[in-house]
């Protein structure tokens, strides 16, 4: 990996610039945003198929006897729903209930599990994971392997196709994940993404991802998919009503408010932030997420104050253009006590000009996952 002044780069990016990416700033990393253009990528993921690099998110290794175990008494989501070959999206909080971040646990056996948390996140998650385990599990060992693994997400009705047409199986139930062999090198394959359509996130070895890459880019493209940047993966995301650390979820906002409390395991006897997760649900949030979908004209950002009947009730926390849609949306945090419910009109105050919008329960599209 090399160093392009504060930023970090991927394994692939020299194939981005080559390609024609634009990039941007992300979580410390140069990320590509857009290659032909956010709309025609966001487009090809939803009707075809779109290729991501998404090798920034971090990686870390828990390994020993009893990490299962230990990692469930940490992590918010309960382990023990889920089998050896299976992953689970969970929430790392605080004890004040906050997510200090959300991340996906691959369970490989009772005694290993892979983690892939945020980009900016990881060190935070294993300094964690790693100050728990001296206290009372001195035998489970937490290893930081940012740089192990790329991550390539494939993502659209045709993702599966473009995996068999490399011989890598596609036949995996959403969420299971199977190591296999790609030219003589292990890959692990997962049914996951960020994009609300079928698709799979491919792990090869960091220093052996360009190979696979460029063979995944080729069948892609062959199907009238894209190569696709952060622009795509953002609104994609939007639409799919998934939470991005940093907007609908942090160390300031509860896992409640983001309507990701079925993430956790309410019947486990321990968890970081048990105490206060289980007064807030039984105190119920007083605010949560909800989508917007404009009627007029506009384009929302984050940070756009809502208002309905001429109050105050709410403001944006993710706002983008919805090529599906053709549309402007957003995700927003909505006082309760409002009374709103699915179908009222709102009215965001975009740089002073009013702006209706329709209150909706997020997703905004379709979830494809299977």
């Amino acid at each position: 990996m090399t160093d392009t002044g504060d930023l970090y780069e991927g394994p692939l990016h020299s194939r981005h610039a080559e390609a024609g990416a634009t990039f941007a700033p992300f979580g410390g990393w140069s990320m590509p945003v857009q290659y032909t253009g956010t709309v025609a990528e966001h487009t090809a993921t939803r009707t075809t198929v779109g290729l991501f690099d998404v090798s920034h998110l971090g990686k870390a290794l828990v390994s020993g006897p009893g990490a299962a175990e230990f990692v469930n008494s940490c992590l918010t989501n309960d382990l023990d729903r889920i089998s050896a070959g299976s992953a689970q999206y969970t929430l790392c909080c605080d004890e004040s209930g906050g997510v200090v971040d959300d991340l996906i646990a691959y369970r490989v056996s009772d005694s290993e599990i892979f983690l892939i948390p945020n980009a900016a996140n990881t060190a935070e998650v294993v300094r964690r994971l790693q100050a728990a385990a001296a206290e009372r599990a001195p035998d489970v060992s937490i290893t930081d392997e940012h740089r192990s693994r790329a991550v390539i997400a494939v993502q659209g009705p045709l993702a599966g196709e473009v995996l068999g047409a490399l011989g890598l199986p596609t036949d995996l139930d959403y969420m299971a994940f199977v190591d296999a062999d790609w030219n003589g090198r292990s890959v692990r394959i997962c049914r996951t993404g960020y994009t609300g359509e079928y698709g799979f996130e491919v792990l090869p070895a960091w220093d052996e991802a360009g190979p696979l890459w460029d063979a995944l880019a080729e069948q892609v493209l062959s199907r009238e998919g894209a190569l696709c940047g952060l622009g795509a993966r953002d609104s994609l995301r939007t639409e799919a009503g998934y939470p991005l650390h940093g907007n609908e979820l942090s160390v300031d906002l509860s896992p409640l408010e983001a309507r990701c409390a079925w993430a956790i395991g309410w019947d486990k006897p321990s968890f970081w932030g048990r105490e206060e997760l289980l007064r807030q649900k039984e105190a119920g949030p007083a605010r949560r997420v909800y989508a917007l979908q404009v009627t007029g004209r506009g384009v929302l950002r984050a940070g756009q104050t809502v208002r309905a009947d001429g109050r105050e009730v709410g403001v944006t926390s993710s706002g983008t253009f919805s090529p599906t849609l053709r549309t402007g949306i957003a995700l927003a945090f909505v006082d309760l006590d409002a009374g709103l419910k699915k179908g009222d009109e709102v009215i965001v105050d975009v740089r002073g000009r009013e702006v209706p919008c329709r209150l909706a329960v997020p997703p905004l599209v379709e979830i494809r996952t299977r």
